[in-house]
């Protein structure tokens, strides 16, 4: 249930609004008079009453209970035409022209006996099948295969079914012993692979691309490639493509390259970008250990919570042994001895007569144990194997899965940050190092791949018009904004935080050097900023929280004679832990609390540029507008200001990697403000774990006296936008963060079904008409200037200018998407945006708009940022459904003119600010989530067969504002 689950007596007040839909989808397609109509009114350019009414519209029927199951008749809005507005430009993409092949491909399936888990050993079966079968059974051909069930070739194979024998070496990774065996591989024909279909979807002459063929070619390109590297997703690292770099703690990093074949307006294109990611550094375990421990382990005995943490370190973890000169067998680590090797013994025999480790490896192997004082490695599962941990060395090319340290992500970043040319120099060099013209499965099949960047025409839209309160309107730097401040708090408390029970914490008295600080942005403010805080700086211990945050609100109660408290600001340590999380969830859900934090580090500084941010992130929290753009404010923005309109931003954040069982989190924020479009209000709610689709959008449940009463985050926020505008929107734009393309027509169906329910839940016949734009920045296509030289085509960190856009070349073949770098490069410091910890994963996400890594090491909160110069990553927008009739200028031009609104910095963002503003939300939400405990009988709730945990709900002051910035 979400945070902004109405309560029923909300219903009540606005029963003038809500009317029960008698048939909440009405047609199947957009109704041709209707739009008509819409492109008259966008002439008129006229402000529509609240009481006209949009004919509604059906997208697919759907039960209240679950998500539309067919796809079928459905396919994606399609470009309307290209872009023409702005000054045309040339740039280079990382995307290489790959030409079809002209020969036949046949599809077969492989079954091994045994069964085979692993798509590595099963790759090595079937390259052992071809290394002796080729010649003779084979008919000399060179198959691809996938590594499970298919096994594609540029022809038939002389046989249309046959069992092949193959005998490969084994390593059992429990005794480290290497066994031949044999394996039955049966092969028998499926079908041909026609690429017909896929040469008319290029041409536009069909709408549905066909997934098989791509993934066959697919599939060829990459198979040298799993033979040569080591494979992570659709990633390929090596220690060949670049010199590894230590990150410490026993892991390095390896650099590598990204590939991806996709269609596109110029043909089928091979993208490849660089990336990185962390692994564990091949080291001698005992070095392994003492970089672990951050200490000599040689000399200096283990204690408990030491064995506990090398366990934990090594469990799952490949070794070989090294006291055994060529014979280098490996094992798999499972455990940690709780003795010293010198106390180990075991049984030798039947009748257990016990030897030492000691002697045992000195009479079998002459290897002498130097550190006796260090515990044994335990390996193998079913019979417990000791090896001294000087006898062992880790085997190399093992992925590091588990969350990375601060230290750790910051030399990962230093490591991949690149400037443009040196990123675009690595990729030639990697698709030079390829060879695909030499590749010998490309050749089988046929493909030739470009080894040129692809030159595509591009635009610099103009950057917006800002507005200054006092002083009028000004034009507006490219990648930069205003620094105006409306409706500044009136009232201010502040707090500090002991550091720990032993040392005192910050105290500050008004008046002082650091009150003084906090005050001086005050002179910046449009309004009146009181000075002093309404009750004397208070100072609570950290593991009282919660006791002292309501004894502050009751203070301030009492001081205000039972007015409410507009702002409190808080001090915390530099190292605090969950203090920040747990401070906002008490504030947000239990006292209805806005509050500020800062850092005292940053308090002391007096810096004005600190203060500046703080003080925008004070602002919008209560309720005012950081910038205004003149088109809004003179109703100039075109199918935005003829008609109420409401933007909406969407996203789903994911547990960590690890974590089975926690909810996913779902943020929705829409704009509450007409025509301005600044203000976003949001909601979140907990989710089935790793479920994308937003279940809380629309829902319905029935009360035993009052029926069948509908809510959710959708019908929450449309009402929320009527109290705030006096009006009902009639034109809906959805900005959806997060999807992957293989999830694009499951949202759709599922969550414009559930925004379609939302509206007739309000009004009979009320369906305004809806644009869903999916927004992408995990996505790896680069655009880098055509001439380095040529200042005026770069802006001063070498990057394209920002509002450059791209919709051609590169883009779809026939929908509606463009590339969009709306944001300048950075030049020198990320702390332009940064105050709290809060803001870790903001700006972790615009560190990954410059640089290609493994963005699933991210997750741990960095408290220094990386000061550097990236390339940057535009963003992708693909407008999968648009009853709005938007032109190719007018989507682009809105999305990349709110860029310059975000709220928390006076930079343009590099993703359109709701999507921003929910996955902020989100984030925040996981502070909301308690600790479970065993007896923990709270309430829960069924999605998808799963329970889930609600999270505490919001208080009605705090869903008002933008709490999460």
């Amino acid at each position: 249930m979400p945070l902004g689950q109405m309560k029923e007596a909300s219903v009540d007040k606005l029963s003038h609004f809500v009317v029960p839909a008698k048939n909440p989808l009405q047609s199947a397609a957009v109704n041709q008079k209707a739009t008509m109509r819409r492109k008259k009114e966008r002439a008129k350019a006229t402000v529509v009453q609240p009481t006209e009414l949009v004919v509604g519209r059906e997208l697919i029927p759907a039960e209240l209970g679950g998500p539309p199951l067919s796809t079928k008749g459905i396919t994606f809005h399609r470009r309307p035409g290209l872009g023409q507005l702005g000054t045309k430009c040339v740039v280079k993409a990382n995307h290489f022209l790959a030409e079809l092949p002209d020969k036949d491909l046949h599809h077969y399936d492989v079954i091994i006996t045994p069964e085979v888990r692993s798509k590595q050993m099963n790759r090595a079966i079937i390259l052992e099948l071809v290394r002796v079968y080729r010649e003779t059974e084979m008919g000399m051909r060179l198959p691809a295969y996938d590594g499970r069930k298919s096994l594609y070739t540029a022809g038939f194979l002389p046989f249309n079914s046959k069992e092949f024998a193959v005998k490969l070496a084994e390593e059992d990774e429990g005794m480290g012993i290497n066994r031949a065996k044999e394996y039955k591989v049966a092969i028998k024909f499926v079908a041909r692979v026609d690429l017909h279909h896929l040469r008319l979807f290029i041409e536009k002459k069909q709408s549905h691309v066909p997934q098989d063929a791509l993934q066959v070619l697919d599939i060829v390109l990459r198979e040298l490639s799993n033979q040569r590297y080591i494979q992570v997703g659709r990633s390929f690292y090596s220690p060949e493509i670049r010199r590894p770099q230590r990150l410490g703690d026993g892991l390095q990093s390896l650099g590598g390259f990204y590939q991806s074949l996709r269609p596109t307006q110029m043909g089928l294109s091979l993208n490849i970008d660089m990336s990185s990611t962390a692994f564990i550094e091949p080291l001698s375990v005992i070095e392994f250990v003492a970089q672990i421990l951050g200490k000599d382990v040689i000399s200096r005995p283990l204690s408990d919570s030491d064995r506990v943490k090398i366990k934990k370190a090594l469990r799952g973890v490949k070794v070989e042994v090294t006291h055994r000169g060529t014979v280098r067998r490996k094992y798999r680590v499972s455990g940690l001895t709780s003795q010293p090797t010198r106390e180990l013994i075991f049984p030798v025999d039947e009748e257990m007569n016990m030897k030492s480790v000691i002697e045992y490896f000195k009479e079998m192997y002459g290897f002498t144990i130097q550190h006796s004082h260090l515990p044994c490695l335990q390996v193998g599962n079913q019979k417990a194997n000791y090896l001294p941990m000087e006898a062992c060395k880790i085997v190399e090319g093992q992925r590091y899965t588990k969350r990375l340290n601060e230290k750790q992500i910051t030399s990962l970043l230093k490591v991949t940050c690149q400037r443009p040319r040196e990123q675009e120099m690595d990729v030639l060099q990697t698709v030079h190092q390829n060879a695909y013209e030499q590749d010998p499965y490309a050749k089988e099949f046929g493909i030739n791949v470009s080894n040129k960047l692809t030159t595509v025409e591009a635009r610099v839209l103009p950057a917006p018009w800002g507005v200054k309160r006092k002083e009028g309107m000004r034009e507006v730097q490219k990648g930069t904004m205003g620094k105006d401040m409306w409706g500044a708090a009136q009232e201010v408390i502040s707090a500090g935080w002991e550091q720990s029970e032993q040392r005192e914490g910050p105290t500050m008295v008004p008046g002082s050097e650091g009150t003084h600080s906090l005050e001086l942005d005050a002179d910046v403010v449009d309004e009146e900023f009181n000075r002093e805080p309404v009750i004397p700086i208070y100072s609570g211990r950290p593991d009282q929280v919660a006791k002292a945050l309501k004894q502050v609100y009751n203070m301030a109660l009492h001081k205000l004679k039972g007015k409410e408290l507009e702002l409190l600001l808080v001090i915390l340590p530099d190292s605090n832990g969950s203090l920040y999380g747990e401070l906002k969830r008490i504030c947000e859900t239990d006292l209805g609390l806005i509050s500020q934090c800062c850092l005292t580090k940053h308090v002391f500084k007096i810096n004005k540029q600190y203060l500046a941010n703080v003080s925008l992130k004070i602002n919008v929290k209560m309720g005012g507008r950081n910038t205004v753009l003149l088109d809004a404010v003179s109703w100039r923005i075109p199918l935005v200001s003829d008609k109420p309109t409401i933007i909406f931003g969407a996203d789903v954040t994911h547990p960590e990697n690890g974590e089975d069982s926690s909810p996913s989190i779902a943020a929705v924020v829409a704009s509450q403000d007409w025509p301005e479009v600044t203000k976003y209000a949001g909601l979140v709610c907990a989710q089935a774990h790793r479920q994308e689709l937003i279940q809380d959008l629309f829902k319905s449940w029935h009360d035993p006296q009052r029926g069948t009463l509908t809510g959710g985050m959708i019908r929450e926020l449309l009402i929320s936008f009527r109290k705030a505008t006096g009006q009902k929107p009639m034109r809906i734009i959805f900005y959806r963060d997060g999807v992957s393309e293989g999830q694009f027509y499951q949202v759709l169906l599922y969550e414009l079904d559930a925004i379609r329910k939302a509206c007739a839940s309000l009004e009979p016949n009320y369906q305004p008409p809806v644009t869903f734009v999916v927004v992408q920045k995990r996505h790896h296509t680069r655009l880098y200037v055509d001439n380095h030289k040529d200042r005026n085509s770069s802006d001063k960190s070498g990057n394209i200018l920002p509002g450059t856009v791209v919709d051609s070349k590169i883009c779809h073949p026939t929908e509606f998407d463009f590339y969009l770098c709306s944001h300048a490069g950075i030049q020198s410091s990320y702390s332009t945006c940064i105050t709290t910890i809060a803001e870790v994963w903001f700006m972790i996400t615009i560190l990954t708009q410059y640089i290609s890594i493994d963005q699933d090491q991210l997750s741990v909160p960095l408290q220094r940022l990386l000061d550097a110069v990236g390339t940057s990553r535009p963003a992708h927008y693909h407008v999968i459904w648009d009853e709005n009739n938007f032109s190719a200028d007018e989507m682009q031009t809105l999305t990349n003119n709110l860029c310059y609104t975000y709220a928390r910095c006076t930079r343009s963002v590099s993703v359109v600010p709701p999507a921003y503003y929910a996955h902020l939300a989100a984030f925040r939400a996981r502070f909301y989530m308690e600790p479970e405990l065993p007896d923990d009988n709270q309430s829960t709730r069924m999605q998808n067969g799963l329970s889930v945990k609600p999270l505490p709900a919001l208080k009605e002051k705090v869903k008002r504002v933008m709490f999460y910035c």
